[in-house]
């Protein structure tokens, strides 16, 4: 009976020293929601709560930073921690963000969570060490878990979020403090004028990216002049992140004014006479071209019949390649109406059952080959390169090696057509004509 009641004195005991620690709230925190999941942070480092909807757009700065909110006179940096952690983002129906506005080493800073929800007292004895299958994101950044009402709660160490030590930096450790200069006081009046060049070339940096990673277009010193004609145009009536490409149809939009005329159509007869005036007195017998990305031959068609009126008595051979391969098989099969071919054709072409398609004169002048530019063609001596638009469009090292290529196959004076807005540099490259035509002599 002594034991019964000496084991019943311990567990009261137990009981009021658990109850004792539970009603000793020595930590409070801010409770929030990200992804679902509910966080909490030492309320000591929240400066206050707060709703906003307009950021200032920060060039250059991390995918994570939205940018900078003026706090009553303060600029702050906001930081999405959501972005941070890779979460997923409720949509908002009324456009405003929750913001925790955190005081952290005596630096303030804007964090957006998708909720906030109230501050929760507790014991810090009662907050267990962290563990993975708590959270969605890394471990390093939460200092502990706790259970409050049958709510749990993963409580984020957000002094470690924004600071880091000169070792972690070392071994770099991915964190807002080391991610880069996300927000950076105004220069002197003096180097404003510096500053705002080089946020105009971040802000193109961005574009360039976009460009790449929505479209494949790379751009290099090829088409850089005109990229950055575009880019002013592009920035009229548009500021922030409103300047940068984040869809497929924006980068549409920018290169919208970059093909040459009647790209994937015949060439109309005002754009066929600049070509014809480029063309220079030749005595050969023979003229071998180079036709890249021809498509379904439109532009080989063209072409070809502006050679045969400007060197009738000439051998013409056009080898016009393509890489893809329903276009290229379709291409020497082509039957039109007559009123859809251009007036400077119509001389070339014979009248079928189903239509008119171009003379024999003309079909044997052109061999039509499936052909990625990228890998290399046995040619012979070319006089003449059509390649509009093509090499806009492949990596910066290989845009290179075919301009080199070029250099290797053409004799000397001999043309290359590139598109309107490329450009060719070098030695051995003299521009014979600008837009709408933009034609170089090769000269060694």
């Amino acid at each position: 009976m002594a034991a019964v009641i000496k084991d019943l004195a311990k567990v009261n005991a137990d009981l009021q020293e658990q109850k004792e620690r539970v009603e000793n709230v020595d930590f409070k925190m801010v409770t929030f929601s990200l992804a679902g999941k509910d966080y909490g942070v030492d309320i000591m480092n929240v400066k206050e709560i707060a709703k906003a909807d307009k950021f200032t757009y920060v060039p250059n700065a991390a995918s994570f930073v939205r940018g900078v909110y003026n706090l009553r006179g303060d600029i702050i940096p906001i930081i999405d921690l959501r972005l941070f952690f890779h979460l997923p983002i409720e949509k908002k129906t009324d456009g405003q963000e929750n913001m925790l506005i955190l005081h952290i080493n005596e630096q303030v800073y804007g964090t957006i969570v998708d909720k906030i929800d109230k501050v929760v007292g507790i014991n810090h004895e009662s907050i267990q060490p962290p563990h993975p299958i708590f959270g969605d994101i890394n471990i390093k950044f939460i200092s502990g878990v706790v259970e409050k009402q049958g709510d749990l709660y993963i409580i984020l160490d957000v002094v470690r979020i924004f600071t880091v030590s000169d070792d972690e930096k070392n071994k770099g450790r991915g964190t807002v403090a080391d991610s880069g200069e996300f927000f950076v006081p105004p220069p002197p009046a003096a180097d404003q004028g510096q500053t705002q060049r080089n946020a105009a070339d971040s802000v193109i940096g961005f574009v360039k990216e976009g460009l790449q990673a929505l479209r494949h277009f790379m751009v290099s010193d090829l088409n850089n002049v005109w990229l950055q004609r575009r880019f002013t145009e592009w920035s009229v009536g548009r500021s922030g992140e409103n300047l940068q490409l984040k869809t497929a149809s924006e980068a549409d939009e920018f290169l919208s004014v970059f093909s040459s005329p009647h790209t994937s159509a015949f060439w109309e007869d005002d754009y066929a006479a600049a070509v014809k005036n480029v063309l220079p007195e030749t005595s050969s017998s023979s003229i071998n071209v180079w036709n890249i990305g021809c498509g379904k031959g439109y532009e080989t068609y063209s072409f070809a019949c502006i050679l045969k009126t400007r060197y009738p008595n000439a051998r013409l051979k056009i080898w016009a390649n393509d890489s893809d391969i329903m276009a290229i098989s379709q291409a020497p099969t082509q039957v039109f109406q007559l009123e859809e071919v251009p007036e400077y054709c119509r001389a070339f072409m014979a009248k079928g059952n189903n239509g008119y398609s171009f003379n024999q004169a003309i079909k044997d002048a052109i061999v039509f080959e499936y052909h990625d530019v990228m890998n290399e063609n046995s040619l012979p001596d070319l006089d003449i390169i059509l390649a509009r638009d093509i090499l806009s469009f492949l990596p910066a090292q290989e845009q290179t090696r075919i301009i080199n290529s070029f250099s290797e196959k053409l004799k000397n004076k001999g043309l290359v057509f590139m598109g309107r807005n490329e450009e060719l540099s070098g030695a051995v490259w003299h521009k014979l004509s600008d837009d709408p035509v933009s034609a170089y002599l090769h000269s060694v």
